[in-house]
Parts: structure tokens; sequence; C-alpha cells
């Protein structure tokens, strides 16, 4: 199971909890480069994995790098919250981790801005490893900030659109959408009412809908969020409002967002085998590459069918790309281990043979481009989707903010009273959002 993705409220209680950790990390630290790597010695590694085949996982490429640097001892820690993460970097001291990693990819810009993982560069350059060559352009873009590098890309989660094969069979569809239009087209042929409500919706539109959010959907068009000066661009880049709009056209083309709140009540858990699209109550979902793996333990009675996701309408040259996050990994600015932490850090992202096991163990894509290749990768046929999504060169992720992931909740916050019609100036709103964004933005600097 992949690291799980931020729900607003989450990606909330996160940014707080990394004001807190900026604050701390903001003055020089008490570590550094200077222990001898090839010397006998005991390094620690936070992760915030906790399933059982997740945690194995770490533990088995772990045990492998143990066996290529058998000088090094990793003490594996699992489950680490950014609340503990915070604790650990504001107290500092000898039980504090060696080596960090997080499922935020939006936080980056905080990491590296406010020096919560220490810079990588002077480990680079002695190692000579070849980013450009070695990991696609955007996982190398969400890794770095303002030209400093604080991070490597671990795994890659890839997103797409899954669909129902029986149900788009029973409706005469023969082929995923591949753009927006088409995907309301194909929503609204999938779509059977019961009552007050569904007996199946073809397509759950709305932005608490499970994965539906403000930036997956942004990824069909790709904006730019921010201009060459740092503000906001949201109101001036013409296809973030496009994208309000055709969301605020399927919720209505499909029964309005109140009847639709109302049938997403009866979703279960979105990481429980009673997820609707796993039930058939959903004909089609935006997901990561995880969900493959948790249909298959649901038993779902139905054949999936997976593709890229849709597209904008006018960008139906570019099909094939999608969303992009994923998991990083640094070295934590206290600690006085750090050469013998770039080594476990080094081969973690960049053996091939450890970022596949890696990719096998837990079902996530991988975040080399020569692991992407690999003939060892053990997979679903239908997998090699995300793996071509993350190759894809038009493929996207949010820009990085020295607040982190906070204008991504702020833009979604304006989603949730869009699409339910508390705000009518769809062009307004945008510039007041944008605003907001930047005086959020000017604080945190």
């Amino acid at each position: 199971m992949p690291a799980r993705p931020r729900t607003a409220a989450t990606a909330l209680a996160a940014t707080a909890s990394l004001a807190l950790l900026a604050s701390a990390c903001t003055g020089a630290p008490s570590g550094g480069a200077k222990d001898d790597a090839n010397a006998r010695t005991t390094i620690t590694f936070w992760h915030g994995w906790s399933a059982p085949a997740e945690v194995k996982a770490i533990e088995d490429n772990v045990a492998r790098f143990e066996k290529a640097h058998p000088n090094i001892t990793v003490d594996v820690v699992g489950n680490i919250n950014d609340d503990k993460l915070n604790q650990a970097l504001r107290t500092g001291g000898s039980k504090g981790p060696d080596v960090v990693s997080s499922f935020t990819t939006s936080n980056i810009g905080k990491f590296c801005s406010a020096g919560a993982f220490a810079d990588l560069e002077p480990f680079l350059a002695k190692s000579g490893v070849d980013l450009e060559k070695t990991f696609p352009k955007v996982l190398l873009d969400y890794t770095r900030f303002e030209g400093r590098r604080c991070a490597l890309p671990l795994l890659t989660d890839a997103y797409g659109l899954y669909y129902n094969k029986d149900a788009f069979a029973a409706a005469g569809i023969t082929s995923p959408p591949k753009t927006m239009s088409e995907l309301a087209e194909t929503a609204k042929k999938l779509t059977k009412t019961k009552g007050d409500g569904y007996e199946q919706l073809g397509f759950m539109p709305n932005f608490h809908g499970y994965e539906t959010t403000t930036e997956h959907y942004l990824g069909a068009w790709g904006p730019a969020y921010f201009d060459a000066d740092g503000k906001s661009n949201i109101a001036r880049d013409p296809s973030v409002a496009a994208m309000f709009t055709a969301q605020r056209k399927l919720v209505d083309a499909l029964g309005g967002y109140r009847k639709l709140e109302r049938f997403r009540g009866t979703f279960g858990d979105e990481w429980g085998a009673k997820h609707p699209f796993h039930t058939g109550q959903v004909a089609m979902q935006i997901d990561g590459e995880w969900r493959l793996g948790m249909a298959a333990d649901a038993k779902v009675d139905f054949e999936i069918g997976v593709a890229p996701m849709p597209v904008a309408d006018d960008q139906a040259a570019d099909y094939g790309k999608g969303f992009l996050s994923g998991t990083v990994v640094g070295i934590a600015p206290q600690s006085r281990k750090q050469n013998a932490a770039w080594k476990l850090v080094e081969f973690m992202t960049t053996d091939t043979e450890a970022v596949v096991a890696f990719a096998n163990g837990i079902r996530n894509v991988p975040s080399t481009f020569a692991a992407l290749k690999s003939p060892d990768l053990k997979f679903d046929p239908r997998f090699r989707t995300f793996l071509d999504i993350a190759r894809h060169p038009r493929s996207n992720t949010p820009a990085g903010a020295v607040n982190g992931s906070a204008y991504l909740n702020t833009l979604q916050d304006f989603g949730y009273q869009y699409e339910k019609g508390a705000i009518g100036d769809l062009q307004a709103g945008l510039e007041k959002t944008a605003r907001q964004i930047d005086t959020d933005i000017a604080k945190a600097k």
C-alpha cells in the first residue's frame, strides 16, 4: 500500500506542524558532513509507513543496504508523522534521526527554505550522480525549491483513471474518455438514477470525492501556479478558470451538488474494501497506482480498466500525461553522521535493484528512468499505464512554495465554496483567493 494521499484536513494539519518545524530549523544546524562514512557506525532512519507489508518492504531494502555497506547499521523507526518529526528536529541530540522521509511533496518549499532538510548539493557533487539522467524532470522539480535541493525522490505516485469495464460494456461504451468533455459525456451515460439518488454514478465530480481535488483536476491542464515574480497566477492563467468551469458544469450535469453530496455520504472508507469504486457505486474514479492492488484485495466482481487521466480539451495532443507526487527522502540537518546518512539516501534513491524491489514491495511507481524500464518490475499489466504517466514529459505537479501546501489548501477551500454555489463570480473569487495566497506567502517569508 502506498503513502496515503493527503486530504485537505490532513494537509492543513501537516502545514501547521511544519510551521513549527520551520521555526525550529532556520538556525545553523548542529550537525555536519564531517563523519567518516567508511567507519563502523549506526544511523537512524525515520519513515511514515505503518502497514505490515510496507514496513517489511522498508526493512528488506535496509537489509540490502547493510549488505552492500557492512560498516553501517541502520536503526529503522516507522509510523513517524509530522508532529514526531517536528519534535525530533526541534530537540536535536543523539536520539534524533539521520535520514528522514516525507509523503508530502508540496511541502518541499518549506523543507528547503527553512532548512528542515539538509542541503544535498555537496553530497551530489561528491557522488557524481547525474540527476537529469537519473530522474524524470517533474520529480527533480518537486524535490528542490528556489535553487536549493534538500531531498531526492524515493518512489512516485501517478494518478490515472480507473473504470468499470462491465459498466462500460452495458452502456455501449468502447473506450475510456480522453478529454474532459468526453469524461462528462461518458459520466452521464454511465449514471443511473434511483429515487432521489443513484443506482450507479458515472463519476463523482465533487471536490470531496476521494482524489477529485483541485490540484488533481488541474493536472489535466498543467497551469502555472505562480508567475516569474513568485505571485499567485491562478486568476491570470485561463486554465484554472477553465478547470473550475468544467468541474462545476459536470456537477450540475450529474444531478447537482446537494444530490451528489447525499450520495457521497453513502460511500465506504477510501482505504477499505467498501470504496465506492470497489462496490460499483461509482463507475469511474481518479486515483493512484495503488488502487489496482486494493481493488484486488477487495475482490471486486467486475473487470477493471486503467487509462491516463482525461486532459483539457485544448490539450488532446498531450493525452497520456497525469498528476505526479511521491515520497521524498533527505538528511536531518542536526545529524552528526551526514556522510553515512548520504550513503543510505543515495542507495535508496539511485540503486536500480533497490528502487525496483521497493516499488514491487509497496505497489508504487519507481522514481528513476532505469527502474521504470527494469525487467524485474513485477506488476499487473495494467500497471504499465502508471509507468507511462510517470515518464510522460507533460506530467506535472504543483509548484513549491515557502509555506508548503498552504496555498493549495486555500485554493481547495475556494473550490468547496464555488462548487456548491456560495461564490457566484468565478473570476472575482479567483482574484480574491490569489491575494490571500500572496498574503500568506509574504507572511511566511
